[in-house]
């Protein structure tokens, strides 16, 4: 078999992504007659068809879709090594790009980044914040180098990439101090019908904390819920409720904010992970990261 055209491949995995010549063709601004053209010449390349019909939807068939691991692969790595090609600079890699699931305290990320700036590469790092699913597109696409997560990588999904299980940690609950007394006595009870701010509803804590309550038989007034982790404090600590976060970074809370500690539980525990994608070359920082997220995380 001849070497392999990379032009044909790429129409190939245009109609395999788009699911018709047509959408590839608009993808591409080329005609469909061009698309089917390029198609025809890879098939007849490969000595058999690539696709089914199922209704108006081309769909690859098995050789087809053995194919478009291949073509993800390539495509992917190519991605990547523009990237780092890029820099147009021998010494300077590629900025290190992290996704962070925006539920996840930012003083943890913090800890979790900061010895990045201490590695002898030079990069520049890029903080991109939403929640897992809206990270992960990025991620198969190598637009992203890491994702910082409060759950692993979905089963569900088709992205090429690997959970790191960093650590957990239980919780701690925080009140406004001149709040804190009537809690802190009959904890964790005292939470029963008392105001509480919610972390949102696509958070693993959110989840993790309702059953806890419903377990517990604590039925909490939420009165409000917050994607943002540190807009939360804010109103935490001007006493429109009860919040809680990782007890990890509970020193840290008592510190940039005016609460105190009502209680804390290790039976809701807070689960993070590293998220990377299957590349054949890693950036270094994502093994300071870890790294990091070892020691702020000891079971």
């Amino acid at each position: 078999m001849k070497q392999l055209n990379f032009n044909h491949l790429q129409y190939f995995y245009a109609v395999a992504k788009e699911g018709s010549v047509t959408r590839a063709a608009e993808v591409m601004h080329v005609t469909p007659q061009t698309v089917s053209g390029q198609l025809a010449t890879f098939e007849e390349y490969i000595g058999a068809p690539l696709f089914e019909r199922h209704g108006k939807r081309l769909e690859p068939n098995s050789l087809g879709q053995m194919a478009l691991r291949y073509a993800d692969d390539i495509f992917n790595l190519g991605n990547e090594l523009s990237r780092t090609l890029g820099s147009h600079d021998v010494g300077k890699l590629a900025n290190f790009n992290v996704g962070i699931v925006d539920a996840i305290p930012k003083v943890m990320v913090f800890e979790m980044l900061n010895d990045c700036f201490d590695l002898d590469s030079r990069f520049i790092l890029e903080c991109h914040e939403g929640d897992l699913s809206a990270l992960l597109p990025d991620l198969s696409i190598n637009k992203l180098d890491l994702i910082i997560s409060d759950q692993p990588l979905p089963t569900t999904v088709s992205v090429r990439a690997t959970s790191h299980y960093l650590g957990q940690s239980g919780v701690t609950f925080f009140a406004a101090k001149d709040r804190c007394d009537q809690y802190i006595n009959n904890f964790p009870y005292s939470l029963h019908q008392a105001p509480f701010l919610m972390p949102g509803r696509d958070s693993a804590q959110h989840r993790n904390l309702a059953s806890w309550f419903v377990e517990s038989k604590i039925t909490p007034k939420v009165v409000a819920e917050f994607d943002d982790s540190a807009l939360l404090k804010f109103f935490g600590q001007i006493g429109r409720g009860i919040f809680c976060v990782s007890s990890a970074v509970e020193q840290d809370v008592l510190e940039q904010f005016d609460v105190a500690v009502i209680g804390k539980i290790d039976s809701v525990s807070d689960r993070y992970y590293a998220i990377a994608p299957e590349r054949k070359i890693k950036h270094p920082a994502v093994a300071s990261v870890l790294a990091s997220a070892e020691k702020l995380l000891k079971d």
